[in-house]
């Protein structure tokens, strides 16, 4: 993967780290106003997670890469996110698998984890790129 330069989200904590990861998987979003994205169709997503907080683990982390990667990567990766339907569509019944849901979804995985954690580290932010030129 390139090495990018994501923006950066303010906050009042310590520690931050990045996780940088790409996964396969296809979509489609049925709403009126989707257009061609109503068809099935893949992407390789990259996407950028931060995380920040102020006391680091008996181990010195903050949290652990890997957990991370298990939540995302590993059940993302060559799937059709519309298959997922505990993390979409029955939410809401409305609630499809675009950009910013796919994004807003991995921030709830993601919390829900840290939140189990003695030190409480926050997810500060999600950045999903889809294609290239949209992210």
């Amino acid at each position: 993967m390139i090495q990018q330069i994501y923006p950066s989200t303010p906050h009042p904590y310590q520690y931050e780290l990045n996780k940088d990861m790409q996964f396969a998987a296809a979509h489609y979003v049925p709403g009126p106003g989707a257009g061609h994205c109503g068809n099935m169709h893949g992407h390789t997503y990259f996407a950028n997670v931060t995380i920040a907080g102020n006391e680091l683990d008996e181990n010195g982390f903050l949290v652990n890469f890997s957990d991370i990667k298990k939540l995302i990567h590993d059940r993302f990766d060559h799937s059709l996110l519309n298959e997922h339907t505990a993390l979409f569509s029955d939410k809401d019944p409305d609630r499809y698998p675009t950009t910013e849901i796919v994004a807003r979804t991995m921030f709830e995985l993601i919390q829900e984890f840290l939140d189990r954690m003695p030190a409480k580290p926050r997810c500060v932010q999600i950045f999903l790129r889809e294609t290239p030129t949209s992210y």
